[in-house]
């Protein structure tokens, strides 16, 4: 089964706000069986709505439209599917008593003919009911496709999603088994796990497929099984796992999302009852930021200075000026005394610490660009190196955060 995802909303168009629909969307087909073949955004313009309900009449088995359910008068998706599909709008009391109830509850006043009108819809639809919104979402079997339109406030798209279109779906609908195994590697770069690879590769079997998910510092292989059996298919994705772990399980520190570098080292630091803090320069507070996205990381995570000047590495983690003068604010020494400040100032037992030239021009001119120091304090001692990570910026500070939580890693686990 095959779909297409399409966000209406000229705001997209102009980058006021970011479609965060189409990948929620997508994920949630997939989880499902069901393969998104492409996602667009379109502008709030009858012409191009019908132009794109049109092309894909037939084409896939699914088309999902999220925006331009609203009450104000720029909001045309449910106009223009009643002249693509050359119905009428009709009111559903159901939705209009929701909309009464629910203006009142949240906005302490008696709702509007606007407010009320969003209960019209096509006549011939099937409601997907909001219960967290105004706006219903939408279905209409047409031909060999079905189009269902949903709000683009992602709260309410999600809850119609959750609530009524994925069990609809499921019911309305036979799908395969689609099964993702994703392992995580740290350490080597694209084109070298693939060397390693090739010949384990070359003979996966053709209903198992394999991507490379490069980012700096690591690589994810994302192995996708499609099939009728859903146990035949663990079973071979543990087996081609088993093989993947015999070629490259030296840089292999996880699977799946939830088994990154930081999860591991957090897992790792509240088992033991242990703590750890950052001192950041050209990280930028990075790696405080990728610790604290986990939840429950204040279990561990005692917190992070960025001391982005000389000054704010003297006066905030008590690095010497006369250190700085003399090894170079970008050096092993500094970020070494970057680290035994925090370990010191935070009471942890782990303090890493980052300073570099991440470009694009030099803070400290005997380094070149992309030379990034990290060092390490622990309980049995104090650690450093150095790394050339190139350019551009946004990469060096990217790999240098997951270099030194990879680092942290090896080092104590």
């Amino acid at each position: 089964m095959k779909a297409v995802i399409v966000t209406i909303g000229d705001e997209i168009l102009i980058g006021q706000i970011t479609d965060t629909n189409s990948g929620y969307l997508a994920k949630s087909l997939d989880k499902i069986g069901i393969a998104t073949l492409e996602m667009r955004s379109i502008s709030d313009d009858r012409a191009h709505i019908l132009s794109t309900l049109k092309e894909l009449q037939n084409q896939v088995d699914l088309v999902l439209l999220t925006g331009g359910l609203g009450p104000t008068k720029d909001d045309i998706t449910k106009k223009t599917f009643c002249d693509y599909f050359n119905d009428h709008l009709v009111r559903n009391q159901e939705v209009e008593t929701h909309v009464v109830a629910l203006i009142e509850r949240v906005m302490k006043r008696p709702a509007s003919q606007i407010n009320k009108d969003q209960a019209l819809v096509p006549s011939r639809c099937e409601v997907l009911f909001n219960g967290v919104g105004t706006a219903p979402g939408m279905w209409i079997q047409h031909e060999q496709t079905v189009f269902v339109s949903m709000p683009g406030v992602p709260y309410e798209m999600k809850h119609i999603w959750e609530h009524a279109l994925q069990p609809k779906l499921m019911q309305t609908f036979k799908r395969p088994f689609i099964i993702h195994q994703t392992v995580l590697t740290y350490g080597q770069g694209e084109s070298l796990v693939a060397e390693r690879i090739e010949a384990w590769e070359d003979a996966l079997p053709p209903f198992i497929k394999l991507a490379y998910l490069p980012s700096p510092g690591r690589v994810r292989l994302r192995l996708t099984a499609r099939g009728t059996d859903e146990q035949s298919l663990q079973t071979e994705l543990k087996a081609q796992i088993t093989q993947l772990h015999a070629l490259i399980g030296d840089i292999i520190v996880g699977m799946e999302e939830d088994q990154t570098i930081e999860v591991q080292v957090g897992q790792f630091l509240a088992e033991k009852g242990l703590t750890l803090a950052v001192a950041e320069s050209c990280t930028g507070g990075k790696i405080a930021e990728m610790i604290t996205a986990i939840a429950g990381s204040s279990r561990y995570f005692r917190g992070g200075i960025v001391a982005y000047t000389e000054t704010a590495k003297t006066d905030l983690l008590d690095v010497s000026p006369e250190l700085i003068a003399r090894e170079g604010v970008v050096s092993e020494a500094t970020a070494l005394a970057m680290a035994i400040g925090a370990q010191q100032k935070f009471q942890a037992d782990f303090a890493l610490a980052t300073t570099g030239n991440a470009g694009p021009s030099a803070g400290d001119p005997k380094q070149a660009l992309g030379t990034v120091c990290i060092a390490l304090a622990t309980p049995n001692g104090t650690f450093t190196q150095t790394l050339s990570l190139g350019q551009p910026r946004e990469k060096v500070i990217m790999r240098a955060a997951n270099e030194a939580l990879n680092w942290l890693y090896k080092t104590c686990i």
